[in-house]
């Protein structure tokens, strides 16, 4: 059975709690200040009368601020629910120990900690049907989540998806099981916009999703050490590499002559060979 039409409190309590009690205030604003406002500007006794009612206005703009104020309420504990919700699971035991509706609520949080905009729609069930729409870069996406832990995923529920991507003018579909899908299932699904997201595939996802949020951000690189220049260059005389020996190639050495007070470079092998420079 599906989940019914939902009211506008349900649905401010499935935005961002932020986003809620942002409307609550300029709804209090609005019904306080902007209707006698509004009315200050028309003709007849009855604007009149509502142009000078912003006293008595003032217990609905309140009672209004007060609904908002509870459904981001709401919405701040549902987030935290689902956060919670997918940083608890460590396996395909953990995926099929929750109830249908968490498990929707699970794959909503996968996609939405990649960056996408998720939309609990409310026109699934535990039948099936569209349990989310996912939003990213201007492509809208129907997701469908089956719990199902020992059957797989007939043709049948693929078929479905597949037409009801046509009739939304949605550019993708994705259906995420525990389980896995049936041979003619993933043969009709190839060469489709059709994503079949298995439990392995799925838990994959989420541990990725997990350890993101686990790894710190990345230091900023220092800076280097700035290179101090000396005022003035050190002149460094410049040593003679050892000559070879033009006779034999072995290496030479420097020695001196004493009689005429002056050095030479002679071969390390005299006196087998008396090879100078």
């Amino acid at each position: 059975m599906g989940r019914g039409r939902r009211g506008f409190l349900d649905d401010l309590s499935r935005l961002p709690w932020p986003v809620a009690l942002a409307v609550g205030v300029v709804g209090y604003a609005g019904i306080r200040h902007g209707v006698p406002a509004f009315f200050a500007r028309q003709d007849g006794p009855f604007a009149h009368a509502l142009a000078n009612a912003s006293a008595s206005l003032a217990p609905l703009a309140w009672m209004f601020l007060a609904a908002c104020a509870l459904c981001a309420l709401a919405a701040f504990a549902n987030a935290r629910k689902r956060r919670r919700l997918l940083d608890t699971r460590t396996g395909l035991d953990s995926l099929a120990a929750i109830d249908w509706r968490d498990f929707e609520r699970l794959v909503g949080e996968a996609f939405r900690r990649q960056g996408y905009s998720v939309e609990e729609t409310g026109l699934g069930g535990a039948d099936g049907g569209i349990d989310l729409i996912l939003r990213k870069h201007g492509q809208r996406t129907l997701v469908q989540c089956k719990q199902w832990r020992r059957e797989k995923v007939p043709v049948n529920v693929v078929r479905e998806m597949y037409g009801l991507l046509a009739h939304h003018g949605a550019h993708a579909v994705r259906i995420a099981t525990v389980g896995g899908f049936t041979q003619d299932a993933a043969r009709f699904a190839h060469g489709k916009p059709i994503e079949l997201i298995d439990g392995a595939t799925l838990l994959t996802m989420i541990r990725d999703v997990q350890r993101a949020d686990r790894t710190p951000a990345s230091a900023p690189t220092p800076m280097p050490a700035p290179r101090i220049e000396p005022a003035f260059a050190i002149a460094t005389p410049a040593v003679a590499a050892t000559p070879d020996c033009p006779r034999c190639g072995s290496a030479m050495v420097e020695r001196t002559n004493r009689r005429a007070n002056s050095t030479f470079w002679g071969c390390t092998t005299f006196p087998a060979c008396r090879g100078t420079r």
